[in-house]
């Protein structure tokens, strides 16, 4: 049998709506603060479920955001998520709207972390 890309599919198309939520400015909410985007969607094998890595940055270079300014992030998202799947129905056509899980995508921190650390051995 052949392996389902469905999940891979809805997956992007959540992340393309909810990243263009964020250019487009839909989600007003003050805890959004930053660069904010995402950068990667895993969808359950049944489609029930909706995994969405956020990442952020500051405005500020070189200045990382604090562990409260990234659960406000989460708190937004997680306040937001209704708007958020009622967009998704919206612009994807699929019997069932995922439930949506928001969490942070450590990847690009850890990726800094190791980069500091090889200028470091130089």
């Amino acid at each position: 049998m052949g392996k389902n890309h469905r999940p891979q599919r809805l997956g992007e198309e959540v992340r393309k709506v909810v990243s263009e939520m964020l250019i487009r400015g839909d989600l007003k909410d003050p805890r959004f603060k930053g660069m904010i985007g995402i950068s990667g969607v895993d969808v359950s094998g049944d489609g029930s479920y909706a995994t969405l890595y956020i990442t952020a940055l500051s405005y500020t270079p070189g200045v990382e955001m604090t562990a409260e300014e990234k659960q406000g992030i989460l708190d937004a998202f997680k306040h937001s998520s209704g708007y958020i799947r009622a967009n998704i129905d919206k612009a994807v056509k699929v019997r069932y709207v995922p439930e949506l899980i928001f969490k942070f995508d450590e990847s690009f921190e850890y990726g800094a972390k190791m980069d500091k650390i090889l200028d470091n051995l130089k």
